[in-house]
This record gives C-alpha cells, structure tokens and sequence, in this order.
C-alpha cells in the first residue's frame, strides 16, 4: 500500500512544480498569513521586557519569519501540494455555498479582531458564587413568553441590521444586538422609591423604558431569550447587569468581528470587549445599560452572584 502511495505521489509531483519567482512569492505570502496571528500570541502571553522602541518585539516578530520561511522552504514541495489541494477544497465550497474564501476571510478577521481586544476577561466560578436577592421575584419578572415584550423583541430586530446579510449561525447574535441597541437608545435611568427594592416585570418597563440597573437586567434578559438567546444576569452588590451567552471561542472571535467591523463600528472604535466565561469555558458577553456596545466596560468587576435563565 505504501509502495503505490509512492508511486502515485512521483507521478502527480512533477505537475507541482512553480516556476521562479512565484514560489518564493507563494511561501512568503504563506508565511506572513502565519507569522501574524503567532505573533499575537506570543505578544499576548510573553513579558513585556519594556526595551526601547519595543525592540524584543521587533527581534520575536524576525526570528518568527525566518523560521517560518525556513520551515515552507523545506517543505516546498509538500507545502504547495497541501495549498493546491486546499484551493480546490475551497472552490467547491464556494460554488455549493457552503465553507469558501468568504468564510475563511471572515474568519481569519475574527481571530485578529479577537486577539487584538483581549481584555483578560474573569473566570466565574458559579459554585464559588452568594445566592442571587430576589431571585424567585426576578425570575417571574422575567416575562419572556408576555406578548408585549415578544413583540417589542420583534419590532427591534426589524428596525435595526435587518438589511445585515447573514446566515442561520450567526443570525440569533446580530437579533440579540438588535434588542441590545433599541433597549440602549431608548433607556431612561430613574432610582427606586427611597427604602424599597422594586423589581418591575418587563412588560411594566416596557411602559416608559426607565428604571434602574435591575429593571433593565431583566427588560433585556427578557427581550433576549423571548428570540431565542440565553441570557444571565450578574449581582455585583450594589449593581445588577445582563450578559448574553455567546458559546465557545470562535463564536466570541465572531462577536468581537460583528462589534467592532460590522454593527457598532463607531461606539467600538479604539475599545476593548469585555466578556466573562465560565467553569464550563462558555462566553458571555455584557449588555449593561452603561455599555454603548455590547461587551462595553464592565461597571463593577466584583461579582457576587449569577442567575441563567435557560
């Protein structure tokens, strides 16, 4: 078996062959499509030696090019069979709809946006975490079946990004921000009467859109699993805020891409997302009222309590 794998490679080998210059222009092109999201890595993760002119940042990023050229090198002929065979894979997948260059370019962005805006975000711990106030009141506050707040869900994912091309895997994200934005456009803050925790249900804030920190919490956690998503709400002692679940690290890498390149362009600019994951290394993203774009600054990095409604 072996021996004809042999054979087959000798004959189809020779049509591999690129003339120069083009398959030093192939490797170097290859190479800078790895060295750059590496380089992030390692400038992520390593001490920062603070040299002059970040001078051992320049020294990683040209030791990292050269034994990547010197790697494709030796490789050269494996590594330009692997790319033609990768072509084809993704002109198939291109002409039948499905995983093409335009996925593999947004994905490429995602994974640079992502790298590019890490702010460290905080490991929750849920078994470590108090009982969440007024949770039995908060939960039933939560009005997501009410055909009031269905229907203002509804009325924000039409009014804004609807013209935004999208697919199914991605499509439930942008509606959630969609409520994310009409909420935020429309908010009113007003304190609760002097003495007393009033929690409103959603339908009430509905009303007038005001209230404060935990009337909006529950306002947009019902808004976002009344069009499917799951949302959670943070106590942080004298504060209380909505995350929405985003799932894994590629769907974040997708998030921070719609943020930042696509849907808050200008609230985003030049900002970090903020994010929280937890013991089951799930995303969530934060969606307080003193955000301007979702995965805004966190008001308060103390977190005393969480509550999933799912």
């Amino acid at each position: 078996m072996l021996e004809k794998v042999k054979q087959v490679y000798k004959k189809i080998e020779p049509y591999f062959h690129v003339k120069k210059p083009w398959d030093s222009i192939i490797i170097l092109v290859l190479n800078i499509l790895i060295a750059i999201p590496l380089f992030m890595i390692l400038h992520q993760n390593l001490i920062d030696l603070e040299w002059p002119f970040q001078l051992d940042r320049i020294l990683i990023f040209v030791v990292l090019i050269a034994v990547i050229q010197l790697l494709l090198r030796i490789l050269r002929r494996v590594t330009l069979i692997s790319i033609f065979i990768y072509l084809l894979f993704l002109i198939y997948g291109t002409l039948i709809g499905n995983y093409g260059f335009n996925r593999v370019f947004e994905d490429y962005r995602a994974m640079l946006f992502a790298m590019q805006n890490n702010p460290n975000p905080q490991d929750i711990i849920i078994s470590k975490l108090l009982p969440f106030p007024n949770k039995s009141k908060v939960i039933a506050a939560v009005e997501f079946t009410n055909p009031k707040v269905r229907n203002f869900a509804l009325y924000a994912t039409t009014k804004h990004f609807s013209d935004f091309k999208t697919n199914e895997e991605n499509r439930k994200m942008v509606q959630c921000f969609a409520v994310f934005k009409e909420i935020k456009n429309r908010w009113n803050y007003v304190n609760d009467p002097i003495g007393r925790e009033y929690i409103a249900r959603a339908s009430e804030t509905l009303q007038h859109f005001s209230g404060d920190c935990d009337d909006h919490a529950i306002l947009m956690a019902a808004c976002i699993r009344a069009i499917g998503g799951t949302p959670r709400l943070i106590h942080t002692g004298g504060h209380i805020y909505p995350e929405m679940l985003i799932g894994s690290k590629a769907d974040l890498e997708l998030a921070i891409l719609l943020i930042k390149d696509k849907l808050f362009v200008k609230e985003s600019a030049g900002k970090q997302i903020h994010y929280h994951f937890d013991e089951r290394g799930q995303y969530w993203l934060n969606l307080d009222y003193t955000a301007r774009y979702p995965g805004g600054p966190f008001m308060s990095e103390e977190i005393l309590g969480q509550l999933t409604l799912d």
